[in-house]
């Protein structure tokens, strides 16, 4: 019963679907159990790369022979309160992860990254992230390598504790974002250095210049970011009061911008650019 304490069966399907790569979410689908059933049962008995069903029961057991049973009733609000809290973060936790690993992160990369967003301080050591995370130093500074390639993570000396300590700052996806729009212009010229190597009336040349031209666009949109759908939405709801057509000079003149910014406003202003959701705020 999903109230129950896990039978044998139930620990070695667990460690089966860790072998497998499942997230706890998964695995607790499963089995039929909450979530947080299966994350305090992996994180008090080795981890996710530690688990061992024959360990975990034989640890159960110890512990239910050093401590009897504790009523709910005699227990603390406060008490409750906090371990339910924890359940909580845990199992957000494990929903970032799973969110994360979705993307093409790596699932220790993406177990490092959560801890540390989870953190107050945005900050950890290794030390802190071994022990939390319940792995070894190599596993923790392979996946921090990871995370600073993709220029999310960065490292800094901590002189109190003469140590290192790995941060997430405030603006790492506007930072991320940033290297993403360089990676997508890359693709963009280096599609169109292919057509020029293989020829523009080439199959092959044909479906470079498409591939040239998709992530060309793409570089655009990324580069124009938020501010150019803000923009769009302005310079529609100033044709809509207008009420009358109108050309660039007059529309730059009006909202009091450079033409080329009216003009960038005005491809994103193209209807299948635009969500249906923005296209009815416009309306309102």
């Amino acid at each position: 019963m999903p109230g129950g304490r896990l039978s044998h069966d139930e620990r070695r399907d667990i460690g089966a679907g860790l072998t497998e790569g499942l997230g706890y979410a998964e695995i607790a689908r499963r089995l039929g159990r909450p979530t947080s059933t299966v994350s305090r049962e992996v994180g008090r008995n080795g981890g996710a790369d530690g688990y061992r069903a024959d360990r975990a029961l034989r640890a159960t057991e110890r512990r239910a022979r050093r401590r009897g049973p504790t009523p709910l009733a005699a227990r603390p609000r406060e008490a409750v309160d906090r371990d339910e809290h924890r359940d909580e973060l845990r199992d957000f936790g494990e929903q970032f992860v799973a969110m994360l690993v979705a993307t093409g992160l790596p699932r220790m990369a993406s177990r490092v990254l959560t801890r540390l967003f989870l953190t107050d301080s945005g900050s950890l050591t290794a030390a802190d992230l071994v022990g939390q995370l319940r792995v070894s130093p190599a596993s923790v500074s392979k996946a921090v390598g990871y995370l600073e390639e993709l220029d999310v993570v960065r490292r800094e000396r901590d002189p109190r504790r003469r140590r290192e300590r790995y941060v997430v700052d405030d603006d790492v996806w506007l930072r991320a974002w940033t290297r993403d729009t360089r990676s997508t212009a890359n693709w963009a010229d280096t599609a169109r250095r292919g057509v020029a190597v293989v020829g523009a009336d080439t199959p092959a040349g044909v479906r470079l210049d498409r591939m040239g031209d998709f992530f060309a666009t793409l570089s655009a949109d990324m580069a124009s970011g938020p501010a150019g759908v803000e923009d769009a939405l302005t310079l529609l709801a100033a044709l809509m009061h207008a009420g009358a057509p109108a050309d660039a000079g007059r529309l730059a003149a009006g909202l009091g911008w450079p033409v080329e910014r009216v003009t960038e406003a005005l491809r994103h202003a193209e209807p299948q650019r635009l969500t249906p959701a923005q296209l009815a705020a416009l309306e309102r």
